[in-house]
């Protein structure tokens, strides 16, 4: 029977450890504002730690780049490897390369396609996407109620990369909301992929306004995409006031866009609790210890009524 794996470990892990342990971490991308604080979140524990290093690399979003830093800490004997992976459809190498190595692996924050079929020591540390556009969805939906659109409203929904489950996942929440009884008065214009990139949603929206079709809401599968079509919303002088505007993550920049009343919701996810999460998974597997394959952070409605709560979290 596998233990559970709860936030209190994290206490009994910060005492002397009986020799140094090192840690290999791939992360998909530096370049990214929650990523960037997933990873701080990971490097933070691990300082706080005797005995314990971590050793942090960038796949910079290619998949063979990943693939051979996970072959290359094996290599060097780390004693575990976290994985935050470029592509979730390629993730089966990545376990293969790891399980033949005996090296316990732990994938972070991006559901693997085999999150199902993990061998006894590797792991899965995220939230459950599931939570994250099922939350912003249903409160864009309750937003555009209480302006009076019940009626009928028009929506653009912005996709993530489509070779990530984080994007697939949220943008089927989307859908399974928009298709209830409470929501359905909620039409998706159109609906493209910018890739988590604030300068692509940008980019994006600007060709959506170049249109002239009129909408009432823009659901983000993550707030740099959020920030994206605010920007270019604002560049053509629209009064964000008059449209809904909702992303996932709670990154200090989207906190700042909610207090000057530009984003309407996001979601929190907790990218330093993940990373702890991780860090911790993985040095209990290289312990020899047992824990929950998957373990699972929530995901925290944040809008204007409650963002002051978050601004010191992510």
């Amino acid at each position: 029977m596998k233990k559970t794996l709860i936030a209190a470990g994290f206490a009994s892990l910060m005492s002397t450890t009986a020799m140094a342990e090192t840690i290999g971490v791939s992360m998909a991308l530096f370049d990214d504002n929650f990523l960037t604080v997933l990873r701080n979140g990971i490097q933070e524990l691990a300082d706080d730690m005797e005995g314990v290093d971590v050793q942090i690399e960038d796949a910079q979003n290619d998949v063979a780049k990943q693939l051979d830093q996970i072959n290359n800490f094996a290599a060097s004997g780390v004693d575990a490897i976290i994985v935050n992976p470029v592509d979730t459809s390629a993730t089966e190498a990545m376990t293969k390369a790891a399980a033949d190595a005996g090296v316990p692996l732990v994938y972070v924050n991006r559901q693997p396609i085999n999150v199902d079929t993990l061998p006894d020591n590797q792991a899965f540390v995220a939230s459950n996407e599931i939570e994250s556009g099922t939350l912003e969805t249903f409160e864009v939906c309750k937003m555009l109620r209480a302006m009076g659109k019940g009626g009928g409203a028009k929506a653009y929904v912005m996709m993530g990369e489509l070779s990530n489950q984080a994007a697939v996942q949220r943008t089927k929440d989307v859908e399974d909301i928009l298709g209830i009884d409470m929501c359905n008065f909620i039409t998706v214009v159109d609906q493209q992929t910018a890739n988590w990139s604030r300068d692509e949603a940008q980019d994006l929206m600007t060709n959506w306004l170049s249109t002239g079709e009129e909408f009432d809401a823009v659901i983000a599968n993550n707030d740099e995409m959020a920030i994206g079509a605010i920007q270019a919303m604002k560049a053509q002088g629209l009064d964000m006031a008059e449209i809904v505007v909702g992303g996932v993550d709670a990154t200090q920049d989207a906190l700042a866009a909610m207090q000057a009343g530009d984003l309407d919701v996001t979601v929190f996810q907790n990218a330093a609790g993940q990373g702890g999460g991780a860090l911790d998974a993985a040095l209990r597997l290289s312990r020899g210890e047992d824990v929950d394959q998957k373990v699972y952070i929530p995901f925290e409605l944040v809008t204007p009524a409650n963002v002051d709560e978050y601004t010191s979290k992510n």
